[in-house]
């Protein structure tokens, strides 16, 4: 992509009612636009993060045996009146409307009675189970007060995967696959090292349930830390009761201030039974499905990643999720360094590196290296006179002061062994 072609720009100032970092640098950096409060587009580099978060998260979701579908938004409210969770005294966070012919639906909050509602028409026998269905989705709730920028919104892009299974057992084996499986993508999008299975409420989901809470002054839950353990527990279970169920010690719990990336609950028979998805055992008895629910905001993890990874210049992403790999920076006016910076673009391109180039005009080099340093692209590859002068590129990493002059080749070799 050429820098010079992208319609979004960056800007040296945000909205004055937004006080998250992830907002400011977000915006600043055109990756996201502020529709209202709690809602948000993605612009072009800020939808590159997005999918390739996407693409981590299905590929771990594939290998544990997931289905991927992909579920209406518009719910149907006779599903959801039989779990009582249409009546906005048990949910408040509806958004409700009418079709045409005055018939009331919901817009999709959470999805655990679509799904359930849906496997009942293919699930009858003990042969039908286990299944592991999951789904990308807009979500929507009615929250009164929406702050934080990404990470809370009234409209967010979520994955939710539910596993139905033919007993609790079955269903506990799988969860602790899950829990791996989630640690797994935290690590892959870089916050691995700051990120706790946190046992949690269930809230109006069930009794308990477990978190994944990645440690930052910006959090909004408090945590209380195993270092030893690596595990910690939330604020609002954090009984005697629950910290030795959990064989820990309650002077050497640390406690810090979280942003929950991740959940995984345990449901049980009650959606089942409410729903009627039951199936025939091995002695033929009608049985209720045994459903869990694991769930991951995208663009909360999105927003987490910039909380904890930036810095007073801007975005540090890791190379998992960077919208680009290189941001090739073209710094002077001259015949010799526009067509050398063209060359470099298109043979990096020729190699499939993912590469920007700041092919722009009229544009001082401080400014290209104030932009390129809020972008947050893992490498800058500058091509300058003195550069060109020395027979190479500058090439730095966006955590490094001072970069070094490779030629070609050499960067050529570096990033082409890196795919």
């Amino acid at each position: 992509m050429q820098q010079s072609k992208l319609f979004t720009k960056t800007k040296k100032e945000t909205p004055s009612d937004e006080v998250s970092k992830n907002a400011e640098f977000l915006i600043r950096g055109g990756f996201i636009y502020k529709e209202m409060a709690g809602v948000y587009s993605y612009l072009p580099l800020g939808l590159r993060v997005i999918k390739k978060i996407e693409n981590i998260i299905r590929e771990e979701m594939d290998a544990i045996g997931g289905q991927e579908m992909k579920t209406s938004i518009l719910q149907n409210k006779e599903v959801w009146e039989k779990t009582n969770r249409w009546d906005d005294k048990e949910v408040d966070i509806w958004f409700k409307t009418k079709l045409k012919n005055d018939t009331e639906i919901g817009l999709s909050w959470s999805n655990e009675e679509n799904f359930t509602s849906i496997l009942k028409q293919y699930v009858n026998s003990y042969k039908d189970l286990p299944i592991y269905a999951y789904d990308f989705k807009d979500i929507m709730r009615n929250e009164v007060r929406s702050k934080s920028g990404i990470m809370r919104g009234r409209e967010f892009y979520w994955k939710a995967l539910y596993s139905f299974s033919k007993d609790e057992k079955e269903h506990n084996d799988f969860y602790e696959k899950m829990k791996i499986t989630y640690s797994n993508i935290f690590k892959k999008v870089g916050i691995g090292h700051l990120t706790y299975l946190t046992f949690a409420s269930g809230g109006a989901f069930s009794k308990y349930s477990h978190e994944f809470q990645t440690i930052t002054s910006a959090g909004e839950d408090t945590i209380y830390v195993s270092e030893d353990n690596a595990i910690a527990i939330n604020k609002e279970v954090f009984e005697d009761e629950v910290i030795a169920s959990l064989g820990l010690e309650k002077n050497k719990l640390v406690e810090h201030r979280g942003i929950e990336v991740g959940n995984i609950f345990t449901l049980g028979t009650n959606k089942a039974e409410s729903l009627d998805l039951y199936y025939t055992d091995d002695k033929g008895n009608k049985v209720p499905a045994f459903i869990g629910s694991y769930g991951i905001g995208l663009g909360r993890l999105m927003g987490t990643v910039v909380e904890v990874l930036s810095d007073d210049k801007g975005m540090i992403w890791p190379e998992t999720i960077a919208p680009f790999k290189i941001h090739l920076l073209s710094l002077g006016e001259g015949e010799a360094v526009l067509l050398e910076a063209k060359n470099v673009y298109e043979k990096l391109l020729a190699s499939d590196v993912e590469v920007l180039i700041d092919d722009r005009s009229g544009i001082s080099a401080g400014e290209k290296f104030a932009d390129s340093d809020l972008l947050g692209i893992p490498y800058r590859a500058v091509v300058s006179e003195r550069s060109i002068k020395e027979n190479g590129i500058e090439l730095k990493k966006r955590t490094e002061e001072k970069g070094k002059i490779v030629s070609l080749s050499e960067l050529l070799n570096l990033f082409t062994s890196k795919i």
